[in-house]
């Protein structure tokens, strides 16, 4: 017998860990080669890691709950097709791994740490000689350093400090001391608030704290801006109202709205690609393919599948992946590779009736376009006359490492003149 091991898998694009949610086996269960293991959660997907290997589990070495790094070991697996020696090889080799990846005071620069963390310290100038973890051993984790980061405890050369802990009174503050001129007010940890009587504790999931942990590096990282632009969508309403029975009645899902707004997004990427860019720390990336992640929700998550090749899609075809990839959300199928490869994100807020909104920005994009709700407003005309008309706002937030006021604007001018102008006699659908 030999034993295998099975590796927490990169589940998405940018993605550095995974959570445990709920394992499918037990230690002594034969499982073939496929089968499930176990069900994974990160910010981006929830999906289930299936078998490399036909055999019998030996050793769940993630507990529920449990958040690995990509490449971390979470179970094993007995397999036939070796002998008694080679499994006890196997098994050494396995247990010096994992001995060289803790991290320990008298090591020194020679330590090892996980990918999540040495990309968190970096991106942040976390001094990881000067930080005590929690982990086994005193391994450093990802939870570690982002208690740090939210704490404003950031550790530089000279200093020690241990891992963030809770503070036992609100009063409680972090007072940072640092070397650095003028550094920024960093923020008070989380109050340690008293639960009363008839005060409800709803326990934060796996998933909502993948998000939490997402969004906060956006805003940490990425220096956001914000802009709006003003839409008279009154040609597009009448345009699309005049085919929705006939389009649903004939393809059997909807043509909405936000197909046309996605289509509008994709054109104006190909004539402005610097906005399909991402920050990638000496250099800008200016990405080829123009996929567009939209926003899904839940009642507990948000999801952002991707419109793959949106530009050389119709707004027929968009509609379709619209529905087909809602359906998947809202039913649990949605994929890995569903995930992946998004360039720029297009939100539907208005689907809720709000009308005004600052998204943050899907990490590691430059942007994210917020569609609020279509509402009848007065207008003033060229004529000097005053009509009810049909509009919409437009919410962008731009990452100003990557992006400046004056190509978004212009970028945002685009998109309302094709939106401006679609009507039956300048836009097919098919």
């Amino acid at each position: 017998m030999v034993i295998e091991q099975i590796k927490m898998p990169q589940l998405g694009e940018s993605v550095t860990e995974g959570t445990i949610s709920k394992w499918l086996v037990s230690v002594g269960d034969k499982v073939n080669k496929y089968d499930p293991l176990a069900e994974v959660m990160t910010d981006k997907v929830n999906a289930e890691v299936p078998s490399s290997f036909a055999g019998t589990i030996k050793e769940l070495i993630a507990g529920d709950g449990d958040t690995l790094a990509v490449g971390e070991v979470i179970c094993t697996i007995e397999v036939e097709g070796g002998n008694d020696e080679a499994a006890v090889v196997s098994e050494q080799k396995t247990e010096a791994a994992e001995t060289v990846a803790v991290t320990t005071a008298d090591q020194g620069n020679k330590a090892r740490y996980s990918p999540a963390v040495l990309k968190i310290s970096q991106e942040n100038g976390i001094d990881l000689t000067q930080v005590t973890g929690t982990g086994a051993g005193g391994r450093i984790t990802r939870k570690d350093l982002l208690k740090l980061i939210e704490s404003g405890n950031i550790p530089v050369a000279g200093t020690k400090v241990e891992a963030y802990k809770q503070p036992e009174t609100v009063q409680e503050t972090v007072q940072v001391v640092s070397t650095q001129t003028a550094a920024p007010k960093q923020s008070a940890p989380a109050p340690n608030i008293p639960v009363e009587v008839g005060d409800i504790e709803i326990p934060v999931t796996g998933i909502r704290k993948a998000i939490a942990a997402n969004m906060l590096r956006s805003k940490h990282e990425a220096p956001h801006a914000w802009t709006m632009i003003e839409v008279d969508a009154t040609n597009l309403v009448e345009y699309r109202n005049s085919l929705k029975d006939e389009f649903k009645k004939k393809e059997g899902f909807n043509l909405t709205f936000f197909a046309f707004f996605v289509k509008a997004v994709a054109q104006a990427l190909t004539e402005f690609p610097q906005i399909n860019s991402m920050w990638a720390g000496d250099k800008i990336i200016q990405k080829k393919d123009i996929n567009i992640s939209i926003a899904v929700a839940t009642d507990d998550a948000l999801y952002v599948p991707v419109i793959k090749h949106a530009d050389e899609k119709t707004i027929k075809g968009i509609a379709r992946e619209i529905s087909d990839l809602a359906l998947k959300v809202r039913t649990g199928k949605l994929r890995s590779e569903d995930m992946q490869g998004g360039t720029f994100t297009v939100n539907n807020t208005g689907s809720f009736g709000s009308v005004q909104s600052q998204g943050i920005i899907n990490y590691p994009q430059a942007a994210i376009l917020q569609v609020e709700s279509i509402v009848k407003r007065p207008v003033v005309m060229n004529n000097n006359m005053i009509a009810v008309r049909d509009m919409v706002n437009l919410c962008m937030s731009l990452d100003h490492r990557v992006l400046d006021g004056l190509i978004c604007g212009r970028f945002l001018q685009r998109v309302k003149e094709i939106l401006e102008n679609t009507s039956k006699s300048t836009t097919s659908i098919y």
